[in-house]
């Protein structure tokens, strides 16, 4: 076929075939009635086997990380003899190293394309860091063992956005990464219900204080995780041998129509892809407004590192306090698990990103302004709703970035080590001569959440007129241009579907990005 240029139009593609009817266009967009059927099966097999496994290590994942909270009220600032400024900065630098690795560590997941190994040696991996600060001896040890758990911890929760996105669609994405989000908030509530059982049962036993104990017991936990991770866990839909060739083909087919192209990156330059990807990734707004909502939620819920301390100004002895911050993670786990379902139900991302700021702004006043109980601890409950906003924001960035997954890769990754940065410094905002109402830290939380709505707002009108201008280009008439790279990606796309490249250009009629 002969070229203008660098570029090919779409009549020179309609020439390779006869034009199709219109109930052959409209089954190469959707499933047949009979890959349906096979969808379901796929899901459930899905659902069955991945979530538990990534909601468990994610439990995990915050249990070893926040047991630094945890371990403050059991006696770890004593025993090492930190003031509080020391203390921070081994709270906040988990999150330097944890920054570092994101961008890297996601590049080289999708180019190994082996989660089941990767992901799993990194579990082994922190819970043995976790295991081994249980015998830090001063300020030097356990800021060193920090700094190596974020390092070690990095890979795996922009690991898991990624690896997720390439298993189920944005219509699913929500709900799912709620279920998954919920083992931070279960770990928010069972963890420290674990540490309160080690503070009362096992302080003291082999000359071991109770904050090393559970170091021991909760990184141990961890690695026979990991262990099994890489061996259960399975790694990418087309490469799923415990898959019927049937159902592989439709994993990677439901991906393909969504995205209006194959879910896969460009293999004329492998090598190159990643960084592609990573370049892809940089050069497009919406990774940049992702990533600073992120981070601005990401800070103002930052209160949760320091949610014992929170509970201790109510006014009750260590125990009890541990104990108190359980209902309010339990409450979110359920709520936040409708809240994504809803989601996912009426395809909105941004209504249900923007209406729990005002109700944690409201919690966030009504702790800083209230001495009794009652107030002060519903105020937690509400602060909490923050978390309800994770969800929507990871599935809303994957339904943003629906290909190439290089650049979904780069993208999840640059956005949580954005996200996190604020956990650097917001620790150093907590700090005790603010009395027992913490008005600096609090009111820098509010702050955070109205840039967080005015980012949200800025991407909802930006996704629209993105959506607006593809209405248009459908709907003009006359020659469309392809350049060479798109070109290229729709015979990538014909070769996974089976179709001629006129067929897979029609494929990307229609496509729309969720608001």
């Amino acid at each position: 076929m002969e070229r203008v240029g660098n570029t090919i139009s779409d009549m020179e593609l309609m020439g390779e075939k006869a034009e199709m009817t219109h109930e052959e266009t409209v089954h190469l967009a959707e499933l047949s009635p009979e890959e349906k059927v096979i969808e379901k099966k796929l899901r459930r097999r899905i659902d069955f086997l991945i979530m538990p496994l990534v909601i468990l290590v994610y439990l995990m994942n915050y249990i070893d990380r926040n047991n630094y909270a945890a371990a403050k009220l059991q006696g770890l600032e004593t025993d090492l003899n930190l003031n509080g400024q020391q203390y921070q900065t081994g709270l906040s630098i988990l999150f330097v190293a944890y920054i570092l690795m994101q961008v890297p560590s996601n590049l080289l997941l999708n180019y190994m394309g082996r989660p089941s190994i990767y992901l799993g040696f990194f579990v082994v991996a922190w819970g043995l860091v976790s295991a081994c600060t249980s015998q830090v001896k001063g300020y030097g040890g356990i800021v060193a063992c920090r700094f190596i758990l974020g390092l070690v911890e990095a890979p795996f929760f922009a690991g898991v956005l990624f690896y997720l996105s390439k298993w189920y669609t944005r219509g699913e994405l929500a709900f799912r990464m709620s279920l998954f989000y919920s083992g931070s908030l279960i770990s928010g509530a069972f963890g420290n219900l674990i540490a309160a059982g080690i503070l009362s049962g096992l302080a003291g036993a082999r000359g071991l204080a109770a904050w090393q104990w559970l170091y021991i017991i909760e990184g141990t936990i961890t690695v026979f995780i990991g262990i099994v991770i890489c061996f259960i866990l399975p790694d990418f839909p087309d490469t799923w041998r415990l898959l019927s060739p049937e159902m592989r083909a439709v994993a990677v087919r439901r991906l393909a129509i969504e995205a209006a192209e194959a879910d896969v990156d460009d293999q004329t330059n492998a090598g190159m892809s990643q960084l592609k990807g990573l370049k892809l990734a940089l050069t497009d707004i919406k990774t940049y407004v992702f990533a600073f909502a992120y981070m601005c939620i990401a800070g103002g819920g930052g209160f949760q590192y320091f949610f014992p301390t929170l509970a201790e100004t109510l006014g009750y002895n260590k125990t009890i306090s541990l104990l108190l911050v359980a209902p309010p993670y339990v409450f979110m786990v359920f709520y936040s698990l409708f809240h994504s379902w809803l989601s996912d139900r009426f395809g909105n991302r941004f209504w249900f990103f923007f209406y729990p700021i005002p109700i944690t702004i409201i919690g966030f006043i009504i702790f800083m302004t209230t001495d009794s109980f009652g107030p002060r601890y519903f105020s937690l409950f509400l602060m909490n709703f923050i978390f309800a906003q994770n969800s929507s924001i990871f599935s809303w960035l994957a339904s943003s970035m629906p290909r190439p997954p290089a650049k979904r890769a780069a993208a999840y990754a640059f956005f949580n080590s954005i996200g996190n940065s604020a956990t650097i410094w917001t620790p150093y905002t907590y700090y005790d001569s603010q009395g027992s109402h913490y008005p600096v830290a609090l009111g820098i939380c509010i702050a955070l959440q109205v840039l967080a709505g005015l980012s949200a707002i800025f991407m909802y009108f930006h996704l629209r007129a993105l959506n607006k201008r593809q209405e248009r280009l459908e709907n003009e008439s006359g020659e469309v241009q392809l350049t060479e790279k798109e070109l290229r990606r729709l015979q990538v796309t014909a070769e996974y579907e089976g179709i001629d490249i006129a067929a897979a250009r029609r494929l990307q009629k229609g496509f729309r990005y969720m608001l």
